[in-house]
């Protein structure tokens, strides 16, 4: 093994986790979107159950009527209180934005690699790009929010069984003109 085969070796492995990393936060904002609509679905229940029963306390006097007014009164401002405290919607927003500065340090990583392969670069061209990209990819690290075990998770099961990053030739000939497709050319 030469040592512009190591490197390969090397950019193929970083690679590799950078489309884990984009995945998994790609995974990780849609999270954060699915549990910011769950909570605004819960203040919209909340805050309505709370007018229905205001409401019929006005038009009624039983008792139980003014203890559902308050107990759902109370349920829509702890709702409300707690919502106030976090802020899913800009977490999601911040791991779209990761996910976004991955994505072109993973084109990067790969177009390196297709100069590797095709012989068009030479080791220390490869080791500076490399040293860019790592750079680069430090940066974006160094600002977005952390992922965890369950959207890693999901982004495997995205990547290996859905196979969501992969494209067959037929996939790729559809948006390419009649002339750049691979179909008649086998």
């Amino acid at each position: 093994m030469n040592d512009l085969s190591r490197l390969e070796a090397q950019v193929r492995d970083c690679f590799g986790r950078v489309v884990y990393t984009h995945k998994t936060h790609e995974k990780m904002a849609d999270a954060c979107s699915a549990r910011l609509n769950g909570w605004k679905m819960a203040q919209l229940i909340a805050s309505a159950a709370t007018a229905t029963v205001a409401v019929a306390a006005g038009f009624c006097d039983p008792e139980w009527i003014k203890i559902a007014t308050g107990v759902c009164s109370v349920i829509t401002l702890l709702i409300t209180s707690y919502m106030k405290g976090f802020d899913p919607g800009g977490v999601a927003q911040k791991h779209r934005d990761a996910a976004a500065s991955i994505w072109t340090i993973r084109e990067s990583y790969l177009s390196l690699l297709t100069d590797i392969n095709a012989g068009q670069i030479t080791y220390d061209q490869a080791a500076i790009r490399r040293e860019a990209l790592q750079a680069q990819l430090a940066a974006v690290y160094k600002s977005a929010p952390q992922t965890n075990g369950k959207a890693y998770k999901k982004a495997q099961d995205a990547l290996k069984l859905n196979e969501e990053y992969t494209l067959s030739n037929d996939e790729v000939d559809c948006f390419l003109p009649e002339a750049f497709r691979k179909e008649g050319k086998r």
